[in-house]
Parts: C-alpha cells; structure tokens; sequence
C-alpha cells in the first residue's frame, strides 16, 4: 500500500493504491479507480473495496480536493465547486499514475455520476464502470427523497420542516432529525469507523457538501440540484453495473434511467441494503464487483 500526491490547478489531490500497478499490468489486472460520494465525503466509508486488492487487482481510493487528506479550500463559492472541476481532477489522477491505457471505475453515489460524467466523454483506456447508488438526475432523486421523508415519524418531519424553513439546519435537533432518514436509508447497520470518519470528515469541514448539495441528503439547494445526465448516457461505450439496495435513497426509479441509456448493462439489488451495500452486504457486494470486473480486463 502507498500513498500521494497528484498536482491539481495549484493544489493537491491526495491518494493510496493497495497493491501495485506494476504487478497487476503484469498479471493483466486493471486498476480500479474508487470514487466516492457527496460531493464533499472522503474515501473513508469505502475502505472496504481494498479487498478487491486481494486477487491482485490494484484499487485507488482518492480524496476528492477540498475533502479529506487533499487541499482545503473553504474560501471558494459555487463557481469554484462544478461537476468540471472534478471529472478534469479524475482525468488528472488519471494521468499522474500512468494508467491512462487500461483502468476500471466505480463510483458511489455522487461518484457514480462523476464516474458517468468521465464515461460520457469516451476515454480510451477505460474498460468498465460501476455505478453504485447513484441518481441519473437530481430532479429524480429529489422526488424519491421526499416520498422517503413522508414516510417519517410526523415529528421527525415536522422538525426537519421547521428548521429548514429557519435556516437553522446546522443545529444539533436538525441532525438528529436527519439521522432517523439515514438509518432507514443511508447505512441501516451501526455505523463502522470508516462510515463514521467519513461523516465527521464532513462534518469539520462541509464546505463541499454545502456548496454544491445543501444540508442534507434530502434538501438539495446547491447547484447540483439541476443536474442530469440522462439525455447523455448514450455515449456510455462500455460495459457497466448497476448497483442499488432495496431500501436506498437512491431507489430504482433514479436509477432506472443508467438501465435504459447504456448500452451494455446489468443491475443488481442487494436486498438487505440501503445507500451502502458495499458496508452493509460487503462480502456480496466484493464478489459481484470482482465477477464483472474480471471479465473486464
């Protein structure tokens, strides 16, 4: 395992690759490249994919800039954090690690969309994609959101309402409130350390998050509410899975636009998960993710 630095517009983007890129060139293993959600998380929450190292294919986990072991930028504003931003730094780590020619990718949530977004521009080298419990537009995602929150305890909602309308959701009561949608539909298990890191990470410093999202899952107000890439998701040009749970935010309906846009496709729903089925059904999740990659490369 090694960690460093790839130079990015004057600043820093932090990574570790768990095992080597030169033995998995050798033994015809691509790397795959772990991009993680928000926008604002930290690789943290999917350390778990490390496993997939233990065949011999190396895995890169990267902190996004502004999160995490990368450059904070807390002065910058919404013209600052774009979806640009962040499919040219991938390109850049990309590039910096000499695996141009021959690279897998999987995102979660917010990384599933920066995965499609760096998919839909056709590079070279890349041989497969997976999209984890992502949206294909936040207009979807939005209208799931709120058919899940209705579903709330009364109270809980009426709590969420008050606060968002106060413009007080940085309060304790507006985070305990958030936390009973999070266990129905973000992480349905006690929460590991590395879920744990991951939300104290952003709760440090939610200058991403905030900018780009809003307070919560649930109540988009950034930029990235208007965000879709569905009428795009036909230059997708290579094979790619799906993956949801049965109780995720992400609920098949946000999902179901990947399905019908990309050519070469397949979907799994793991019944036992939520918004995090590499956590809460790790093992299932591994197996699944390896089956398809190594048929890949």
């Amino acid at each position: 395992m090694s960690d460093g630095y790839a130079d990015f517009r004057g600043h820093q983007t932090w990574y570790r690759v768990t095992g080597s890129l030169d033995a998995g060139r050798d033994n015809g293993k691509a790397p795959l490249v772990v991009l993680h959600g928000g926008p604002g998380c930290t690789h943290d929450y999917l350390d778990s994919l490390t496993g997939l190292a233990a065949a011999g294919r190396p895995v890169v986990h990267y902190d996004q800039l502004g999160n995490g072991r990368s450059t904070h930028l807390r002065d910058k504003g919404a013209d600052f954090w774009t979806v640009e931003l962040f499919v040219e730094e991938l390109d850049n780590l990309i590039t910096h690690l000499g695996i141009a020619d021959g690279y897998h990718v999987m995102g979660q949530s917010w990384g599933g969309m920066l995965g499609a977004e760096h998919a839909v521009t056709g590079p070279e080298g890349l041989r497969s994609l997976v999209i984890a419990d992502s949206p294909a537009s936040m207009e979807l995602w939005l209208a799931a959101a709120n058919r899940l929150r209705e579903q709330l305890p009364e109270d809980v909602q009426a709590t969420l309402l008050r606060h968002e309308e106060a413009g007080t959701t940085d309060s304790k009561e507006y985070a305990e409130a958030t936390r009973v949608f999070y266990d129905r539909h973000v992480c349905r298990i006690p929460w590991p350390d590395e879920v744990a890191r991951t939300f104290a990470a952003m709760d440090e410093d939610p200058t991403v998050y905030h900018t780009m999202n809003g307070p919560s899952e649930f109540h988009v107000v950034g930029p990235l509410k208007d965000w879709s890439i569905i009428d795009r998701l036909h230059r997708v040009a290579v094979p790619t899975f799906l993956i949801s749970g049965r109780y995720d935010e992400a609920t098949p309906e946000v999902v179901q636009p990947y399905a019908d846009g990309i050519a070469d496709v397949r979907w799994q729903i793991f019944e036992n998960s939520s918004h995090m089925p590499h956590v809460e059904e790790k093992d299932a999740v591994l197996a699944a993710v390896a089956a398809f990659i190594d048929s890949r490369d």
